[in-house]
């Protein structure tokens, strides 16, 4: 493929094979190998601060309670970060235990920062050194089972994450993702300049997610088993762009690469940096 076609290479929660995920460390470490756009996940704080974190809970995976204490699975629900203030957040760490499915990734401490933080840290990397602007797509963790309990309803949340984004001045480097497609309706309501990319990973009709959602995102993010031909033909004719996510072992980024996708969401962007160079 040439080198002006490769598709852009998202970093997956910043490298999450090689760094722990949404952390600054992973993000600092994207930058660093040359990937073009960093995915994250926020949440929302008891009070009420944009929280990079993909569950709204403290995985027991990767997570330490303040006293330095592993979170049992049974009690991980309980470290609800809805029902906490950023403050006491702030002090779990999450960098410090490895993810028993990424042997690749370098451990060290490491909390769940803001995104407004993430932000300040990005921008100022780049400024400092010479390197391209960086896109940014972030993921509003939300669902309809999980309003009022991990996050707020769909209007507040988009409101809050939105206000961060306009904050940094990054809106038109920023794509919004989702699955709960009332998070993308309100964004298109709210913000119609604003990238928006519809998460899927069920195999059903595309055209049955594009007549529930109501409008042609800018974005389809499939989760890459489920990139075929006629699904890219459609897409294109469409006008809508594909980044499959998460692309990690070899041979699935060679098949996804012949699809020509616009971007591709992998934990591995040193894999992906080494064929485009």
């Amino acid at each position: 493929m040439p080198q002006n076609t490769f598709p852009a290479i998202h970093g997956h929660r910043g490298c999450r094979g090689l760094r722990p995920e949404n952390t600054l460390p992973a993000f600092r470490h994207a930058l660093a190998l040359g990937v073009d756009v960093l995915e994250l996940d926020v949440v929302i704080s008891a009070d009420r601060q944009v929280v990079v974190s993909h569950e709204p809970w403290f995985s027991a995976a990767i997570c330490r309670t303040p006293d330095g204490l592993p979170i049992s699975l049974e009690t991980g629900l309980q470290h609800n970060l809805y029902a906490l203030p950023y403050a006491t957040i702030r002090q779990y760490d999450c960098g410090l235990t490895r993810h028993k499915s990424f042997p690749e990734q370098q451990t060290e401490p490491a909390y769940k920062p803001l995104l407004r933080e993430v932000f300040e840290e990005v921008e100022h990397y780049v400024a400092m050194h010479t390197r391209a602007p960086v896109g940014y797509s972030i993921e509003i963790k939300s669902s309809p089972a999980g309003a009022g309990i991990f996050h707020p309803l769909p209007a507040e949340f988009f409101e809050l994450v939105y206000a961060e984004i306009v904050a940094a001045g990054v809106g038109e480097r920023t794509t919004l993702l989702c699955f709960d497609k009332r998070i993308l309706q309100v964004a298109k309501m709210q913000a119609p300049g604003l990238p928006l990319c519809l998460l899927v990973e069920d195999d059903r009709p595309v055209e049955e997610h594009l007549q529930e959602l109501g409008f042609l995102p800018a974005v389809y993010g499939m989760h890459h088993p489920l990139l075929t031909t006629g699904l890219a033909d459609f897409l294109r004719e469409q006008g809508v762009a594909i980044v499959p996510w998460t692309v990690n072992n070899p041979e699935d980024i060679v098949r996804v690469l012949a699809f020509e996708p616009a971007g591709i969401t992998t934990d591995y962007p040193d894999r992906l940096l080494a064929l485009r160079h």
